[in-house]
C-alpha cells in the first residue's frame, strides 16, 4: 500500500503512517470485519454455529433467527417477522445497511419461488458465462459428457493458451453449487488444468452446449407436509445419502472415482464427484474408501443440523450396491485383503458401532430401466450429428427406430424444418426425463433404489468392464 495525496513527509518520504483500524485493502480487513461482526452478533444473543462459522443462530423466548454471513453479505431468516424485523433495526443503527427485501439473488444463484417449492437456478451465471466464451448460440445436446470416448491425459494437442481452460472450468466449478448433473464431468474436467489440451477442451465446449440446453434447470427444493420442523424440538426429517464408486475407472492412473448424494428428506443438499488418490485393488475396496468419505460429509451435515437446533429421529442411512463394503463397515472381514487400507478410512466402523449411522445395501435391479432414455438421447445425439454428415446411416437407422418407440419422427425436410422437429423431439426428451425423476422420487421415499437416484444427478457410477473393459463413471 501506498500513503493518500498529501501524507507523504517531504523530509521522510519513505515515513509511513500508523494504522489505528482495518480499513479496505489490507490482507486482514476481512477477518478483522468478522470478528467485528461476530461481536456484535453474540452480545445481541447470536450463538455462532461450530459446524460453519459463517451461521449464526438465536434461539430466546420460543423464537428463533438464522443469520449467514459472506463478508458484508446477509441473509436474515426467522419463524418471526416482527422480531426480524427488530433486529434489522438494532443492526442498523450499528452499521451502515441496505434492506434488499426478500431474498431473490445471492451470490450467483437465484431464488425463485414456484408451486413445488423453491427453484435455484443460476441462470444470469450461465448465460454471463455462454456470453463469454461465444456458446451461447451453439447446437444443444442433452447429456452433459459422452460416454465414450473417454477422456486422457495425452489426448489431442497443447493448448497455445490454457488460461481459458481453466478460467472457464473455474466457472463450471461455482456452478457445481446448484448443478449436481455436471458435478462429474466437471470433476473430469479439472484434473487436466496443469496440461489441457484440444480434446480436453471440446468437451468444455460439449458441456457447456449442454448449459445451453439446461441453462433453466437449477436445485429444486421440495417441501413436505407430511414432515414435522420445528426448530430446537423433534422433527421427523430423515437424512440419508447414496454412495457409489467406479473402479479404475480412470485410464490414466486406474484410479477409481467417489460419488455421493446425502439427501436432506426428499431433497438434495450434498454430492461430490471425486477421484480418489491411490489405486484400489478391488470394487470392495474403492467402495469403502466411497463410502467414508460420504460419512465424513454426513457427520458435517449433523453436526450443522445439531447447531440449528433440528434433532433426527433416526440415525442417518448410507445406501451401497457393494455387498462386500457394506459389510466391511460393520464387521472388519476381508482382512488380508483389506490390512492395507488407510486407517483414517475405518472411521467408519466406529461410526456403525456408536449408532451414529448405518450402511445399507441396494440392488442395481432398477439401474438399467431407469438409464434407458439418457441412453437413447447419447444414441439420438451421435446418430444425428453422424446422419448430418452423410456417414452413420447403419447407426442412424437403429436410432430411428429407437425415436419411434419413444414417439418421434424423422422424415426428410429442409433444414428450418429439420431445426423446428429437433426442438420438438428435444421436448419430447425432457418430458421422458422429467418421468423419470418422478420416477426416482418415489423410489427413494419408497426406502430404495438409491443407485437409481444417483443416476438422476449423472452422479451414478457403472462398471462396464463388459463393455469397453474398464470402469466409466457418467
Amino acid at each position: 500500500m501506498s500513503q493518500p495525496l498529501g501524507f507523504v513527509d517531504k523530509d521522510n518520504p519513505s515515513y509511513v503512517c500508523k494504522l489505528r483500524k482495518a480499513i479496505y485493502g489490507l490482507k486482514q480487513a476481512p477477518r478483522a470485519w468478522y470478528y467485528e461482526l461476530r461481536t456484535f452478533l453474540l452480545q445481541s444473543g447470536f450463538q455462532n454455529s461450530y459446524a460453519d462459522t459463517s451461521l449464526f443462530v438465536f434461539h430466546a423466548d420460543g423464537h428463533t433467527m438464522y443469520l449467514l454471513v459472506y463478508v458484508d453479505d446477509l441473509i436474515l431468516t426467522g419463524d418471526n417477522d416482527a422480531k426480524v424485523n427488530q433486529f434489522i433495526d438494532i443492526l442498523a443503527q450499528r452499521f451502515s445497511i441496505k434492506d434488499l427485501g426478500l431474498l431473490t439473488y445471492f451470490l450467483g444463484v437465484e431464488v425463485v419461488p414456484n408451486q413445488n417449492g423453491l427453484l435455484l437456478p443460476q441462470r444470469r451465471y450461465i448465460m454471463d458465462l455462454l456470453t463469454h466464451t461465444k456458446m451461447q448460440d451453439a447446437k444443444v445436446v442433452l447429456t452433459p459428457i459422452p460416454t465414450s470416448p473417454s477422456l486422457m491425459l495425452n489426448s489431442g494437442s497443447s493448448l497455445s493458451n490454457p488460461t481459458e481452460y481453466r478460467q472457464v472450468v473455474g466457472s463450471l466449478q461455482y456452478l457445481l453449487i446448484t448443478r449436481p448433473d455436471i458435478a462429474f464431468a466437471v470433476n473430469k474436467l479439472s484434473q487436466y488444468m496443469h496440461c489441457p489440451t484440444t480434446e480436453h477442451w471440446s468437451f468444455v465446449k460439449r458441456l457447456l452446449r449442454y448449459l445451453v440446453s439446461t441453462i433453466d434447470d437449477g436445485l429444486q427444493i421440495y417441501p413436505d407436509s407430511s414432515i414435522s420442523l420445528h426448530a430446537f424440538s423433534d422433527s421427523s426429517l430423515s437424512l440419508h445419502a447414496f454412495s457409489d464408486a467406479d473402479w479404475a475407472g480412470d485410464k490414466d492412473t486406474f484410479c477409481s472415482t467417489s460419488a455421493y448424494v446425502i439427501y436432506l428428506g426428499k431433497n438434495p443438499v450434498s454430492w461430490s464427484s471425486k477421484m480418489q488418490r491411490t489405486v484400489a485393488r478391488s470394487s470392495t475396496e474403492a467402495e469403502y474408501r466411497s463410502v467414508a468419505n460420504t460419512a465424513a460429509e454426513l457427520n458435517f451435515i449433523c453436526y450443522l443440523l445439531s447447531d440449528l437446533g433440528i434433532t433426527l429421529p433416526c440415525c442417518p442411512v448410507i445406501y451401497c450396491d457393494n455387498i462386500g463394503a457394506t459389510q466391511l463397515c460393520s464387521n472388519p472381514i476381508f482382512h488380508s485383503r483389506m490390512k492395507h487400507v488407510a486407517i483414517d478410512f475405518h472411521f467408519i466402523r466406529d461410526q456403525v458401532q456408536t449408532g451414529a449411522l448405518r450402511v445399507a445395501h441396494n440392488s442395481r435391479e432398477l439401474q438399467e430401466s431407469i438409464s434407458t432414455v439418457e441412453e437413447q438421447m447419447e444414441s439420438y445425439n451421435r446418430g444425428r450429428q453422424s446422419s448430418e454428415h452423410g456417414a452413420g446411416m447403419q447407426v442412424w437407422d437403429k436410432v430411428k427406430g429407437v425415436g419411434r418407440e419413444l414417439g418421434l419422427t424423422f422424415e426428410g425436410r429442409t433444414r428450418d424444418a429439420a431445426n423446428q422437429k429437433r426442438m420438438a423431439n428435444m421436448e419430447t426428451f425432457k418430458s421422458h426425463r422429467e418421468s423419470r425423476r418422478r420416477m426416482l422420487r418415489f423410489v427413494v421415499d419408497e426406502g430404495h433404489g438409491g443407485d437409481s437416484l444417483i443416476s438422476l444427478c449423472f452422479l451414478r457410477l457403472s462398471f462396464l468392464s463388459a463393455l469397453s473393459g474398464i470402469g466409466m463413471l457418467y
